[in-house]
């Protein structure tokens, strides 16, 4: 059975990973990098904070954990375990494999930590913000990051899947326990309140001008180089 499905997720990595061109070369490149997605961070650590400080030290403190456990679960945990090869690390689809910019990224790569960390991130906003819209925008974020480690071809799609299972169950796990703990005295100090429909509006706005100018800057590239 693990031998059948390990068949069927190279057949789609191997599906996926074949569709390439010197555009999205350029913007799965930037998307999968971190630092591409600050200005939607910096959009988001200011509606939290506007209202109240403390309350946007909770959220931030909420944050910090669901990407610190979902990380260090996937990459220094499950990683090290399982200790499944990388697509560019395994023998028979390194001359198949397309790359970019000659990234390998490291040796294993089940589960993938960057689909922990954006799923988990997403998950916790959903359930804090409970806003439709947001939701949507973030899922979204989250699937074209992990996306683009399958079209660099670091990961697998099983790999994803992983990751995404890991960040959605620490997620949710953090929030449990966020609302237990509203229902002790700690409550004054750990409540996050609910931005204001304005509010959300503007992180869902920084949301899509920050993949729009990711598309942008992308295309730039790709013309320049």
């Amino acid at each position: 059975m693990i031998e059948y499905l390990e068949a069927i997720d190279i057949e789609l990595f191997t599906f996926l990973n074949g569709h390439y061109n010197a555009y999205f070369d350029q913007f799965m490149w930037l998307v999968s990098s971190r630092l591409a997605w600050i200005p939607m961070c910096l959009a988001l650590l200011y509606v939290v904070f506007r209202n109240n400080w403390r309350n946007g030290l909770a959220a931030l403190l909420l944050i910090a954990l669901t990407i610190t456990l979902s990380d260090q679960i996937s990459s220094g945990i499950i990683k090290h375990a399982v200790e499944r090869l990388r697509p560019t690390h395994t023998e028979a689809l390194i001359p198949i494999v397309h790359t970019v910019n000659g990234y390998m990224s490291g040796l294993y790569g089940f589960v993938s930590s960057h689909a922990a960390n954006s799923f988990g991130v997403a998950m916790l906003l959903s359930l804090l913000f409970k806003n439709r819209w947001l939701t949507m925008l973030m899922f979204l974020w989250a699937t074209i990051l992990s996306y683009s480690r399958i079209y660099l071809g670091v990961h697998f799609p099983g790999d994803i899947i992983g990751g995404m299972i890991v960040g959605l169950a620490v997620a949710s796990l953090l929030y449990f326990l966020y609302k237990k703990l509203l229902a002790t005295k700690a409550r004054l100090y750990c409540t996050i309140d609910c931005p204001t429909s304005s509010q959300i509006k503007f992180i869902n706005y920084s949301i899509c001008v920050n993949m729009c100018g990711l598309a942008v800057l992308a295309a730039i590239l790709c013309f320049t180089t």
